[in-house]
């Protein structure tokens, strides 16, 4: 009973982030105070943008899904540094570059597959690729790649604003530490739910239901995003 019970508060964060797609996906997760923010932009605002990077990590459900898959199976910290980092180098090599080169690219497909990194994470974790194809993509390459997508995902969410070049660089450089520091608190709350319920042999025993539910999640966003790309 009691691994039941926790295997339910785990799943309810899910269904939450999840049930908050299904109003935030058409605007791509920008709310309305942001987006009036955004467009009325002029100059340097360091901390405003912080601020926005910050709490569009802490409300990217779908960020914060692929961090459960990736950090869920992870013990010692030096691999939750190393993975960390290179999720932060891929979301940060092509949210600045997205922006600054001005390279286009379709908000719905981008976050259709910003979707495919959470079922393949918990596919990953399910220890699917060894049963069905024998071998197992390399995961931290892996990490890397979807984090490049990841990236690009939140520059596709700015460039809908067509921000002043004025300031632009500092501008999106102070966005991204708001995005690392709004992804170090949700680390910190992520890493103290999962380590506590290590504890319990429930961990184990739930873990292919968790992973599962990881799995149905990545495949609604996924749906969803493709929906709302052929309804455009």
């Amino acid at each position: 009973m009691l691994g039941k019970l926790k295997l339910t508060y785990l799943l309810y964060p899910l269904l939450i982030l999840c049930a908050m797609a299904s109003v935030e996906v058409f605007a791509h997760g920008v709310d309305d105070s942001t987006r009036n923010f955004l467009q009325n932009n002029t100059g340097v605002q360091i901390l405003p943008f912080m601020y926005i990077g910050a709490k569009h990590m802490l409300t990217g459900y779908d960020h914060l899904l692929f961090l459960v898959g990736v950090l869920f199976f992870l013990h010692r910290g030096k691999d939750v540094l190393l993975y960390v980092s290179m999720f932060t180098i891929g979301h940060s090599l092509t949210l600045m570059t997205g922006v600054l080169a001005n390279i286009q690219v379709n908000a719905y497909l981008i976050d259709a597959v910003i979707g495919l990194s959470v079922i393949y994470k918990g596919f990953d974790n399910l220890g699917g690729f060894k049963h069905f194809f024998g071998t197992q993509p390399n995961p931290k390459k892996a990490v890397l790649i979807f984090g490049l997508f990841h990236g690009f995902g939140l520059a596709t969410k700015i460039q809908e604003f067509q921000l002043p070049t004025e300031g632009l660089a500092t501008n999106l450089l102070a966005f991204n530490i708001g995005v690392e520091l709004g992804q170090l608190l949700a680390l910190m709350f992520i890493l103290l739910a999962i380590n506590y319920w290590r504890q319990f042999s429930s961990f184990n025993k739930f873990a292919t239901t968790t992973n599962t539910a990881l799995m149905s999640a990545g495949f609604m966003l996924v749906g969803m995003q493709l929906t709302g790309y052929f309804l455009q």
